[in-house]
């Protein structure tokens, strides 16, 4: 026996059933990418807190390690790439990608490999160490670093080399070795605190975006469009045609006044007489020239809505939309932007995302070694 409502009504029972099971599908992928996307940020941050890299992973390896060196990873499949005409590479910074891209198994355009070995990664330097010889990347003399978004290349420049050079990654060993890389960098310039706090901000970004479990509908709430193939969109869709043929009729063919037949047997052609000559009148009458007299215009309503506030969280009014409230980054702000805000000296030379210091001026030094350096420290980013 078919289920019903209580109603008595056996369609709004299954369109219940089918909407709910659609939601609970849904709910069910979304969380569960949700998940996986949270284990993968809390692992991150786990290993930004303890690991530290390993002496003894350097037993064996075709290099000796300087006093205080520790290997953070080594990979043997990896390929030397140069890139010889190239524009200057963004300086190196201490971000973590809060969702990173798919890549493909490919070489970029203009990216030659010229060796292949072993590649490793210690708190001071990158190595590879290939048939032709060993290629160092020193942070320390490192100007320029670049992840390739759709390929698992990165590109370095450093001070004393010429050509630009880098990677090319298993597309599987390409996340971990930049994130790796991140911590590295930061070990040497002693700065891993700032890469836990940005895995912190992300993960609690992570947690606010989690996807919330649909309310169940009940039979009670189907509509009657849901009888009809394809809903409510089959509803307006027949509405409109209903609407729209009978108005194209009416303009194809208009109808006929009663009596326009009669009245075109009466006009003086019909019956062949010439019309009498036109005489013209013997005083002209000019036309007035006294203006009309004009119109009052409608006062305007008293009750005019007010423009919303404008979202700022305590930052100052801008044309931008900057605020302190939350979004996105700001790593190349607005040419204007140091008319609204109190940009410190030097503003245009810093390179990272735009943050507030503490004595309330505003820098690009987000995510760098030294963020609000004589500025009292950094309070908060600017966001847009």
């Amino acid at each position: 026996m078919a289920k019903t409502d209580s109603t008595g009504s056996t369609w709004r029972y299954r369109w219940a059933h089918r909407q709910n099971e659609r939601r609970q599908r849904a709910f069910r992928a979304a969380d569960e990418a949700w998940r996986r996307r949270d284990d993968e940020l809390r692992r991150l941050r786990n290993l930004a807190v303890s690991f530290h890299g390993s002496a003894q992973a350097g037993v064996g390896l075709p290099m000796e390690l300087a006093p205080g060196e520790v290997v953070f990873w080594t990979l043997p499949a990896a390929q030397l790439v140069e890139v010889r005409h190239t524009a200057v590479l963004p300086a190196p910074e201490l971000t973590v990608e809060a969702d990173p891209p798919a890549l493909r198994p490919r070489r970029p355009e203009g990216v030659k490999v010229v060796d292949a070995g072993l590649a490793v990664l210690t708190n001071r330097r990158l190595v590879l160490l290939g048939g032709r010889g060993r290629r160092d990347w020193a942070y320390g003399r490192m100007t320029g670093l670049s992840h390739d978004p759709g390929a698992p290349v990165t590109l370095i420049q450093v001070l004393d080399r010429r050509r630009t050079s880098g990677l090319l990654l298993p597309t599987g060993a390409a996340a971990d070795f930049r994130f790796t890389l991140t911590l590295a960098f930061a070990d040497a310039i002693e700065q891993r605190a700032a890469v836990v706090a940005e895995l912190d901000e992300l993960i609690a970004e992570h947690t606010a975006a989690q996807p919330k479990r649909p309310a169940v509908l009940t039979p009670a709430q189907a509509r009657v469009t849901a009888l009809v193939p394809g809903g409510r969109r089959t509803v307006a869709v027949g509405a409109a045609l209903a609407l729209l043929v009978p108005a194209m009729l009416v303009a194809s063919n208009p109808p006929t006044r009663a009596g326009s037949e009669r009245a075109a047997a009466a006009t003086p052609g019909a019956t062949g007489t010439p019309a009498p000559p036109h005489v013209a009148p013997a005083v002209q009458v000019r036309p007035s020239t006294s203006p009309e007299p004009s119109r009052a215009r409608p006062a305007p309503p008293r009750g005019t809505p007010q423009p919303p506030v404008e979202r700022r969280c305590g930052a100052p009014a801008n044309p931008f939309g900057y605020d302190f409230c939350g979004g996105q980054r700001i790593r190349r702000p607005a040419a204007g932007v140091c008319d609204w805000f109190d940009c410190v000296p030097g503003f245009w030379s810093e390179r990272g995302w735009l943050v507030q210091c503490r004595d309330g001026s505003v820098s690009r030094t987000g995510g760098q070694r030294d963020v609000c350096a004589g500025h009292e420290g950094l309070r908060r980013t600017v966001w847009r």
